[in-house]
This record gives structure tokens, sequence and C-alpha cells, in this order.
């Protein structure tokens, strides 16, 4: 129980000042979630700088913004969760750690790590957007500088908007198992209640058109990959001979395999995105609508919140050519119907370079790709 009814049948949470981590803590949890984000994280980011030693020419729009995802996740993790570690092995909640200043700079970090990242994401959604559906605009107008600039401002809003708690628009307060501090989102009955309310409809709004712009973006990303993979399987169909087309099919490999590695990536992220954010942002409207009696609800919804930092650079790790190639060369190996023996023979590359030449668009097309460090 982490709450208490009041008389008149609403309910007044205990952790809100408690001194002790709530018996329904679970350290555990918290482990797993840090040690996964710092190293996903860490493998994330040494990918990056071996993709761009690779590369000379320097990193793209793409290389940049995935960086400053990479390291914005990698501070969040090791900021916040030292502070949840100690609770847990002194048994003192984050009041009793450091007062109400721990805690107001707990809820601070808390938004900041979590907006900054949000906001990453849709940058990286709409740098997609004009990259693949709008080739000619991007070229023409987007720069390395751009994605410096756009995570400079990022940060900048994120730091401003993080710290109107401080200024008397909105406030933090300590959350059951009382290991972690986050927006108010339940100030009914308190001195200028609608204020601070008010601010955790803002985060809750701006969290969900965020959403929906990545889900917008991605999408129609997507429906550009799936139009130019179409498209040019009719234009190979004209070319090749059906024995040939039937093995590229077993082994799943092909001129259109970087849209294909694309296209599969992208939904993956966005529905790891939106299953993540979601939860966290209808609590929020639930709650200045009808609070939740107790924070059982509000701390579900903040680790799934929480997965989609810890998520997102193993889905790029897992999802990186070579080691996709590998588990679908697998994955062909054990399930397709075809007589293929071994890992080696499905996972070989069927030489295309005298189609590049037929046709030099196809080739255009694909070194478009070849940008994304997937």
């Amino acid at each position: 129980m982490n709450h208490i009814m009041l008389s008149n049948g609403s309910c007044a949470n205990i952790c809100d000042n408690s001194h002790f981590v709530n018996e329904e803590g679970k350290p555990a949890v918290s482990i797993i979630m840090f040690l996964a984000g710092v190293v996903g994280n860490f493998l994330a980011l040494f990918i990056l700088g071996v993709h761009q030693k690779k590369h000379r020419s320097g990193s793209s729009v793409f290389c940049i913004l995935v960086t400053g995802l990479a390291l914005t996740d990698l501070l969040g993790t090791c900021l916040l969760s030292p502070p949840v570690f100690i609770s847990y092995a002194q048994n003192k909640s984050l009041v009793a750690l450091g007062g109400d200043g721990m805690c107001q700079l707990f809820g601070f970090a808390m938004i900041l790590f979590g907006l900054a990242p949000t906001l990453i994401l849709c940058a990286m959604a709409v740098e997609r957007c004009l990259a693949i559906s709008h080739p000619y605009f991007y070229s023409v107008h987007i720069r390395r500088s751009f994605a410096k600039i756009t995570l400079f401002t990022i940060y900048l809003f994120s730091l401003i908007f993080c710290l109107l708690p401080f200024l008397g628009f909105g406030r933090f307060r300590q959350y059951c198992p009382g290991t972690w501090c986050f927006i108010d989102m339940d100030a009914r009955g308190e001195e200028h209640g609608s204020l601070m309310r008010a601010f955790s409809l803002t985060y809750s709004s701006l969290v969900a058109l965020l959403i929906l712009a990545v889900f917008v973006c991605n999408g129609s990303v997507i429906v550009s990959l799936c139009q130019m993979h179409r498209s040019q399987v009719t234009r190979r169909g004209s070319v090749m001979s059906t024995g040939r087309r039937k093995r590229m099919s077993l082994a799943g490999f092909g001129q259109g395999k970087k849209e294909l590695d694309h296209l599969v990536l992208l939904a993956v992220i966005t529905v790891i995105f939106v299953v993540c954010s979601l939860p966290l942002t209808i609590a929020g409207f639930i709650n200045y609508i009808h609070p939740f009696c107790g924070d059982t609800a509000n701390l579900t919804a903040f680790r799934f919140y929480a997965f989609n930092p810890i998520m997102d650079p193993w889905v790029f790790i897992i999802f990186r050519k070579s080691v996709f190639d590998h588990l679908c060369s697998l994955f062909t190996c054990r399930f397709s119907r075809g007589a293929v023996k071994t890992t080696a023979h499905c996972a070989l590359s069927l030489p295309l370079d005298s189609h590049n030449q037929r046709n030099p668009a196809d080739a255009q097309q694909n070194n478009m790709y070849s940008n994304l460090p997937v």
C-alpha cells in the first residue's frame, strides 16, 4: 500500500515525505536497467567512433544526432542511477538522503534527460524524412552545422523548460517507493494548485506532440522506402532471370537490401518509441483529470518511459547492417525451404556490380543510404 484514503474519498500518497524506501521497491529492476543502458550506449558510441574513423570525410547529420542521443542517454543514466542505488542500499528515500533539495534536483534531471532525448529523436525523424522523402531539399539546405545547432537548441530549450518549476510554474514531489522524484501530477487542494497542474499538463502535451511528430515522420519515411524498394524490384525483375531472383530471395541479399534494412530499423524504433512513451503521457493526462490513488500506475508508466533510452542503442546495434545480415543469414539457414546447408552459403553475397553499371540511377539511389551508419 502506498496511499491513504481520506474522509472525502480522495487519496493521499504516503511517499511524498517518507524517509524510507517502500517495501514494494525492488532494486534488481533498477540495476538491470542501469547496466543495459550503460553497456548499450557505450557500444553505440564505440560503433559511431569506428564508423567516423572509417569514413574520413566527416560525420553525417544523422551520425551527429545519434551521437548526441547516445551521450545524453548515457549521461542521464550515470547521473540518475547512483542516488537510486544509495537509497536502496541504505533503505532511505531521496528526501531522507538530501532533503527536499535532493528531490528537486532529481526531478529536474528526470524531466531534463527525458525531454532532451525525445526532442533529439524527433529531430532525427525530421532529418530522415527530409533525407529520404525530399532528397533535393536535403542536399541543398541541410549541412553538418545544422545538426550541431539543432542539438544546442534542444539542450537550451530543455534546460529552460525544466527550470520552470524552480520559478513557481509546477513543482516536483517524491513518488513511491521513495527512490525517484518527478513532476507533481496531482496538486489539487494546494496553494497555486492550478498552476502546478498546468505544468504537468504542458509537459504531457509536449511529449504527446513529439510522439505524433516522430510517428508521422517515420511513417512517411517507411512509405517512401517501400515505394523505392517496390520500384527497384520492378526494374530488376525485367533484367534478372527467375532462378537468380529466387537465389537472392533465399539469401536475403540484393540491390534493395539497404532499403529493407532501414525499413525494418525505422519500424522497430517507431514502435518502441510509441510503446515506451505513451504510458507516461497518458498518465499525465489522467492525473490531471482524476489522479491515480497511489503511485503504482505512475511507477509502471515511468519504467516504460525509462526503457526507451535503454532500447534505442540496442536497436541501433542489433540492426547494424553487418549484425542484421548475419542474423538474417542464420534465420534463412534454419527456416528456409531451400537446400542451404551452412551459414556461409546463406551469407554469400551475389555480385551485382554489372547491374549497377546498367542502372546508374539505382546505384546513385543506394549511395544515399550509405550515409546512415547501419
